[in-house]
């Protein structure tokens, strides 16, 4: 078996634009330029590299910010790119049989099965893939984050020393990251680390997590976050039930609470909402009082009214009667066709010195260009 770790770059259609607009014989989000591949053997050794450049066929305009990004103009492609079908049996025969593709993300596989779709060819040779940045995740913080190459690369210490956003600069990359991971272990638990991702629960997010659970089929968030502090809101450790604080609102549809078991104390309860077949699905984890969930947990708990405005809330200031926010105050030349009512704000609103000397400036400048047309 060998290791084929892939990453392209595509181009886009300017929105509204002919290209855009175009019908095409499948869907495809964009349309290959540029493929590059590193080969690795099953001993995590780089062996070989592939690159090949394509001359578009439906979008043949280079989107300005593709172009910018990755530095490929539509007079390289004219000049040095092949069809499609071309660069792919090039590419399927460089790959050879028995071979094993990584990608860093979801998308490179499948805008490669998408434009194998519109040009009519077949795609099962595509069939064995791996996402490398969920056994990344699994193997080094345990985040379902999906962290830029970059960003691996920095954790691993390890030096770019070719070209980003090109498409073997990042394979080669990509491959210098693989190295260091313990790929079969991580083809063999693929499978739980792609179930963990799609339910939400992103690996162990913050440090002390204790429990894991999905649930499905609520209504809507009310719901969802009644029943997480109701019958639910379960103790990880004897299983009795614990009472629930205030949900605070956290990124990503999340929100944390802290509960309360008699036998065994506080925990925290951070749950992610996500839409599912026209319903909620919660992925909910419970964690241990650390220092670091209490402190995301503390943050939004602490906010508080600035001064002055205890009690008071935006809604009820919104449903006072006009009159009570402000009142009317006429300005301009008296008795001439300038005079108009404005509205003149209250103290607690801006300064009312403030507002007057604004009015006095503005009555005077009628005024003063009658004057100087009469010159």
């Amino acid at each position: 078996m060998q290791y084929i770790i892939l990453d392209m770059e595509w181009n886009q259609p300017w929105p509204g634009s002919y290209s855009a607009k175009k019908a095409l014989p499948s869907p495809m989000r964009g349309e290959i330029v540029q493929i590059g591949a590193v080969r690795m053997t099953q001993e995590q050794q780089v062996a070989d590299e592939f690159q090949i450049l394509i001359r578009p066929k439906y979008f043949k305009k280079m989107n300005r910010k593709v172009a910018s990004l990755t530095g490929i103009r539509d007079s390289v492609l004219r000049e040095k790119g092949v069809s499609f079908p071309e660069a792919a049996a090039k590419f399927q025969t460089w790959c050879g049989e028995a071979c094993v593709f990584l990608t860093w993300g979801f998308d490179d596989i499948t805008v490669l099965r998408e434009n194998l779709a519109v040009f009519g060819l077949a795609d099962g040779w595509t069939a064995r893939w791996y996402n490398a940045q969920l056994i990344f995740n699994a193997q080094t913080d345990g985040s379902g984050a999906q962290k830029a190459l970059s960003t691996a690369m920095q954790m691993m210490d390890i030096a770019p020393t070719r070209a980003a956003h090109d498409a073997l600069g990042d394979a080669y990359h990509t491959a210098l990251v693989c190295q260091r991971l313990r790929l079969a272990e991580g083809i063999a638990a693929y499978d739980a680390a792609v179930q963990a991702h799609e339910n939400g629960f992103h690996g162990a997010e913050l440090p002390g997590c204790v429990g894991r659970a999905v649930f499905h089929g609520y209504a809507d968030k009310t719901a969802a976050l009644g029943e997480m502090s109701g019958k639910e809101n379960l103790c990880p450790v004897c299983g009795g039930q614990m009472t629930a604080g205030k949900w605070y609102t956290q990124q990503g549809r999340r929100y944390l609470t802290k509960a309360h078991c008699e036998t065994d104390g506080d925990f925290y309860i951070r749950v992610r909402l996500v839409h599912e077949d026209e319903a909620l699905r919660v992925s909910r984890l419970v964690y241990e009082p650390t220092e670091q969930v209490a402190k995301s947990y503390a943050a939004p708990a602490q906010i508080r009214p600035r001064q002055g405005q205890t009690g008071r809330t935006e809604k009820s200031v919104k449903n006072r009667p006009p009159q009570q926010l402000w009142r009317p105050v006429f300005y301009g030349s008296s008795g001439s066709k300038r005079s108009k009512m404005g509205m003149l704000p209250s103290a607690s609103q801006a300064s009312r010195s403030s507002f007057l000397r604004m009015v006095q400036l503005t009555s005077c400048a009628p005024q003063v260009r009658t004057q100087a047309r009469r010159q």
